[in-house]
């Protein structure tokens, strides 16, 4: 048997082989001409989020998700899992043990019952020769990596989800502070139009244009309002809390380094963590061919057992005897031979399809690098622009304020041009917000916001 099993494990050598991790990634990952110049020495992924969230009411926000949030607690379940199945995939070199005892009593025509007793421990041990086993412990390593970084994953994805609630909330408080100054605006300006009208200056028709615009923003007011409180139930809830008011800063008050570091492509093997867990699906279906590989080959066991019986034939006497036995068998598959191949053949095509979607992950990761850069970018063109439209809209105010005054002007150009200028700045909330929204984009699509100590 061992000269059997020695053959069949220099034929087999291949099964033994690890997966070999990827290197390369796709050229112009990033596209074919990225954003802004890639730098090896790093890029912004590296830093913790505290580094680039320097607002201390987000920061604790937070810290108080990755403490309370439900999805990262049960990813958090999902590693101790996975640790217990790589123990117990160990522990497979091992013999089992396995105590059987059992009592038989007896009696033939009357006679005094007779009791027997056999107490053995059984002993098995399946030798790896082919490297079923191993690959069982290497699928598992795979599996605990794959989710450790589901975890990461699900980190990096909070701490942006977070962040991009909380900004939202900002910009929202702005757009609110605004549509409130102009609404202000707008209800003097009825009470003028009004006085305005019982001077004969002006018409009924002036008058109610002015209402309608006012009772118009003060409606879009309130649905502002249903939106704050939206975002911060939202919030509320991946922070693992019951709905509350969120206490938070003001727009005006977030500064961000202008300087985007996004590295070379490469990076995001060792950055993202979804794609960090996709080559480990691939691996564990490495693992799992080379597995279904092995069952078309004989199996070794060794087994035998030890114990005590008082059941060893003609003239059983008390005490009990000892009793021991040791066999070897050899098992190879003949009848299903066909059904075991078949099963290599779906392993091989699973394994085809998690090189794909690993191929994909990478390719998804490259596209939002790409998307959040272009987001930064446009934005930041966008509020250049949008100051001057802000000046030319200001600067139209106050010249039909003055035609207005001293020609035949009417009161409903003042009210379009005022109208305008607040579609203007509330305008310019949205693009600040979508520059700030495109940095903490950039910094998930790099692999930034997850655990640097579990590195």
């Amino acid at each position: 048997m061992f000269a059997v099993a020695a053959g069949l494990t220099l034929s087999s050598c291949g099964m033994y082989r690890k997966y070999q991790a990827a290197e390369t990634v796709p050229d112009k990952l990033y596209g074919e001409q990225a954003p802004v110049p890639v730098d090896t020495a790093g890029n912004m992924a590296g830093k913790n989020w505290n580094e680039l969230f320097t607002d201390p009411q987000l920061q604790a926000l937070i810290d108080e998700g990755l403490r309370n949030n439900t999805d990262l607690q049960s990813a958090y379940w999902q590693v101790k899992a996975a640790e217990a199945s790589l123990k117990a995939a160990k522990l497979a070199y091992l013999p089992s043990f396995n105590l059987t005892p059992n009592g038989n009593v007896g009696s033939f025509d009357g006679s005094k019952a007779t009791w027997t007793y056999t107490a053995p421990v059984a002993a098995s041990w399946e030798l790896d020769i082919l490297g079923r086993i191993t690959n069982s412990k290497r699928q598992s390593e795979a599996a605990l990596m794959q989710s450790q970084e589901y975890k990461q994953a699900v980190q990096t994805q909070l701490v942006s989800a977070i962040a991009n609630s909380y900004y939202s909330l900002l910009m929202l408080d702005e757009q609110y502070r605004i549509s409130q100054e102009m609404a202000q605006t707008l209800k003097e300006s009825v009470r003028t139009m009004k006085a305005m009208m019982n001077a004969g200056m002006t018409n009924s028709a002036g008058v109610s244009q002015t209402e309608a615009s006012y009772f118009s923003l003060e409606s879009s007011l309130r649905d502002m309002e249903r939106s704050i409180e939206e975002v911060e139930n939202s919030l509320s809830a991946l922070l693992g809390s019951t709905p509350r008011r969120i206490a938070r800063g003001k727009l005006s008050e977030q500064n961000f380094s202008t300087e985007l570091n996004i590295g070379v492509p490469v990076q995001l093997l060792a950055n993202r963590p979804d794609v960090r867990a996709a080559e480990q699906s691939l691996a564990q279906a490495y693992y799992a061919t080379n597995i279904a590989r092995a069952s078309l080959y004989p199996s070794l066991t060794l087994s035998g057992s030890a114990g005590w019986t008082n059941n060893s034939g003609a003239g059983i006497v008390n005490p009990g005897k000892l009793i021991l036995s040791a066999v070897g068998s050899l098992t190879q598959p003949i009848f299903n031979g066909g059904r075991l191949r078949a099963n290599v053949k779906v392993a091989e095509a699973q394994q085809e399809q998690a090189k794909l979607a690993f191929q994909q992950s990478l390719l998804d990761a490259g596209k939002e690098v790409n998307d959040a850069l272009t987001q930064y970018q446009k934005a930041q063109e966008k509020v250049q622009w949008r100051e001057q439209e802000i000046a030319s809209s200001e600067k139209a105010v106050k010249q039909t304020e003055l035609l207005m005054a001293h020609s035949s002007t009417t009161y409903l150009e003042v009210l379009t041009a005022k109208q305008s200028l607040l579609q203007s700045r509330l305008s310019q909330t949205t693009d600040r917000f979508e520059s700030i929204q495109g940095v903490i984009n950039l910094y998930h699509a790099l692999g930034g916001g997850r655990d640097m100590s579990a590195e």
